[in-house]
């Protein structure tokens, strides 16, 4: 007797037959190649249609930028480096008053500190610098301590304070509670144990972060230029507008963008190396 071959049936009612096609890593196999060839075909496009010799005269002209040294650096770049730590540094101390106010029990502490951050949080930051800038005519006979270096980092300071408040009432809170209970047990004042105790901690916490605060404001530096800085006191894009309109051309526009970078970069480098340094030990 020979055995019939079987056929299959009708699927069962509420069982959807299996569907032939391609896998999932296939699928996403196939979509990676159309990306490869979408991106090669951008880069191809652009690499027939731009003008590379007028980009080149226009951006790497050599002698122009042989005109940048030394003043890029003893002149420009230490500008900037000036205008950034001094306004780093008072950012941070008011950054801290404002969080530690922020924290108090004492509420027209917590509304002025609220109301302090909220405000400056909400304002563009070349708008801060414009309000310096005509500080004099609202206050006649004001003039700002330090004179241009004064009110460059007078600006940064009010740009930054109000981002790192927030960054350090986070580093505050994020101390276990113990520590100040700790503290308290052995007999010091509530002043103390934060001085001591609490604040070390915290700023222990968020140096990462403030690092990045760091590389924000030495990029906000820029808005220096807002203050009509001019000589002795140019940052780093001031110069470069200054000589790219001296000479018409652009090359000291990228010479200053490659200084940037040149500290910025690796500031950012470090932020990150500290950030997988801190999670490791959490």
């Amino acid at each position: 007797m020979t055995d019939q071959p079987k056929t299959a049936g009708p699927a069962p009612d509420g069982v959807t037959p299996l569907r032939s096609g391609l896998s999932p890593r296939k699928r996403q196999q196939i979509s990676r190649a159309v990306q490869y060839v979408v991106l090669a075909a951008v880069v191809v496009f652009l690499a027939l249609t731009i003008e590379w010799g007028k980009l080149g005269e226009n951006f790497t002209k050599g002698e122009v930028a042989a005109e940048t040294l030394p003043a890029l650096f003893t002149i420009a770049l230490k500008n900037t480096i000036i205008y950034s730590v001094g306004g780093f540094v008072f950012a941070f101390l008011f950054g801290l008053l404002f969080a530690l106010m922020r924290m108090s029990s004492v509420r027209p502490y917590r509304w002025i500190a609220v109301t302090y951050i909220e405000i400056f949080r909400g304002l563009p930051a070349v708008l801060i610098f414009l309000f310096i800038l005509f500080l004099p005519l609202a206050l006649p006979g004001f003039e700002v301590p330090g004179g241009t270096y004064g009110q460059g980092i007078l600006g940064l300071a009010v740009v930054g304070s109000a981002y790192m408040a927030e960054t350090l009432r986070a580093g505050l809170q994020a101390v276990p509670k113990g520590q100040m209970e700790a503290a308290r047990s052995l007999g010091m004042s509530h002043t103390r144990s934060m001085v001591s105790i609490v604040i070390p901690q915290a700023i222990r916490i968020v140096i990462p972060p403030t690092t990045n605060q760091f590389v924000a404001l030495l990029k906000d530096s820029s808005l220096v230029l807002f203050l009509g800085v001019s000589g002795e006191y140019v940052e780093l894009t001031k110069f470069g507008n200054d000589m790219a309109s001296t000479f018409a051309n652009a090359t000291p526009i990228l010479v200053v963008g490659v200084t940037y970078l040149l500290v910025t970069i690796p500031l950012g480098y470090l932020a990150s190396r500290l950030e997988k340094r801190q999670a490791r030990g959490r």
